[in-house]
C-alpha cells in the first residue's frame, strides 16, 4: 500500500448513483488526485459515528478497504492507497454536504433532495429568493475515480491484473435483468475519461442511456438488435469542434472518430474488470440515433453493458504471425 501526501479538498455528488459521496484529495499539480466514492449506506455510517463524535471503523464494499476514524485524524485505507485528512475538517464538509446535497439529512436539518451533480437549486423555507438560486458545483476529472478504482472492484484478488481482463472479455448479447450499481456506472465513466485523445481535447461525448423508452427508440436505430436495450447503455459521439487546432476538417473528424473510439474502448475494458460483459454495437442509422437523443453530434459506437446470462470462455484467435508483420 501506498501512502500519498495529499490534502482533503472537497466533496462532490457521484457521477451517477443517486446516494454516496466523492471525497476528494488533491496534490501539488492541478490534475494530481485521489478521489475516494462512498456508498449511501458508507456515508450514512461516517455521518451516525461523526454525530456522535465518535470513533469507528467502516468497511468499505469492496471487503477490503476500511475507514478508521479517530478524534484527530480519518484515515483510508484503501487496497492500494493510504489517504488521510482531519476529522474536523471532514466532518464539517460532510455535514455540509449531506445539508445541501444529499438525501440523508442529519435529525436537526430541514429536507432537501438529490439534485445532478452538475446544476442544482438550493432550497430553503424561510427565503424565497435563495430558493430559486442556481448553484454551479465545479467539473472534475474523472481521472481520479479510476486511481480508486480497486475500492469498488468487487473480483478475486489479481482479477484486476489488465492481461486477464482482456483475455476473458467476450461479447455477449443476452444479459439478465439485474440492474447495473450505479458506482459501476461512475467507474466506466471513469475509464471512458482517462482515454488519450489528439491534443488532450477530448473531442467525444458519452450519453448514459437510463431511460427505457430511449432504450427502445436505440433499438429500432440500431436495426432492431434487441440487446440494445441492455441494463446499461453508453452512445459515444464525435465532438470535433472541442479540437482547437489548424488541421484540415477530414483530419478534426478522424481525430474525434478516434478519440470517441478510444474512450468507448476504455469503457468497454472497465466493465470487464467490473464483472459486466458488454457489446459493441456499429450498425445503425446515424440520422436516427441523432433524432432520439435531440443531438447534431456524429454516433460513433453504442456500447451495451450487463451481467451475462450465460459467461462464455474466451475464444480461440487466428495466429499471430498471422495478425502482425514485423517489419526489421
Amino acid at each position: 500500500m501506498n501512502f500519498v501526501a495529499m490534502q482533503f479538498y472537497t466533496i462532490e455528488v457521484p457521477y451517477a448513483s443517486l446516494g454516496g459521496a466523492r471525497l476528494v484529495w488533491r496534490g501539488v499539480d492541478e490534475d494530481d488526485e485521489q478521489v475516494v466514492v462512498l456508498t449511501d449506506e458508507e456515508l450514512r455510517q461516517l455521518v451516525e459515528i461523526f454525530e456522535k463524535n465518535s470513533t469507528g471503523k467502516i468497511e468499505l464494499v469492496d471487503q477490503v478497504s476500511t475507514v478508521l476514524i479517530n478524534s484527530d485524524v480519518t484515515q483510508f485505507n484503501l487496497q492500494y492507497v493510504f489517504l488521510e485528512a482531519d476529522t474536523q475538517v471532514l466532518k464539517r464538509k460532510v455535514f455540509e454536504y449531506v445539508k445541501v446535497y444529499h438525501k440523508y439529512q442529519l435529525p436537526s436539518y430541514t429536507s432537501s433532495q438529490f439534485y445532478h451533480p452538475f446544476e442544482h437549486e438550493k432550497k430553503s423555507k424561510s427565503t424565497s429568493s435563495i430558493s430559486n438560486e442556481k448553484i454551479k458545483v465545479v467539473k472534475k476529472s474523472l481521472l481520479e475515480q479510476i486511481l480508486s478504482s480497486e475500492t469498488y472492484l468487487q473480483a478475486e484478488k489479481g482479477e484486476s491484473d489488465i492481461f486477464k481482463i482482456i483475455t476473458k472479455r467476450r461479447s455477449t448479447r443476452k444479459f439478465t435483468k439485474t440492474a447495473v450499481e450505479d458506482w459501476k456506472i461512475d467507474k466506466i465513466l471513469a475509464a471512458a475519461d482517462t482515454a488519450p485523445t489528439a491534443g488532450n481535447f477530448q473531442a467525444f461525448q458519452v450519453f448514459y442511456i437510463k431511460k427505457e423508452e430511449v432504450k427502445r427508440a436505440l433499438v429500432e436505430a440500431a436495426n432492431n438488435q434487441p440487446y440494445v436495450n441492455a441494463p446499461a447503455v453508453f452512445v459515444f459521439f464525435m465532438d470535433p469542434n472541442r479540437i482547437k487546432m489548424k488541421m484540415p476538417s477530414s483530419t478534426i473528424q478522424k481525430f474525434s472518430l478516434q478519440d470517441a473510439t478510444l474512450a468507448a474502448s476504455y469503457a468497454q475494458l472497465a466493465a470487464s474488470a467490473l464483472g459486466l460483459s458488454t457489446i459493441w454495437i456499429g450498425m445503425f442509422d446515424e440520422e436516427k440515433i441523432k433524432s432520439v437523443l435531440n443531438t447534431d453530434l456524429q454516433p460513433s459506437s453504442i456500447l451495451c453493458a450487463g451481467y451475462p446470462v450465460v459467461r462464455r470462455l474466451p475464444r480461440s484467435r487466428r495466429k499471430l504471425n498471422e495478425l502482425i508483420k514485423v517489419i526489421q
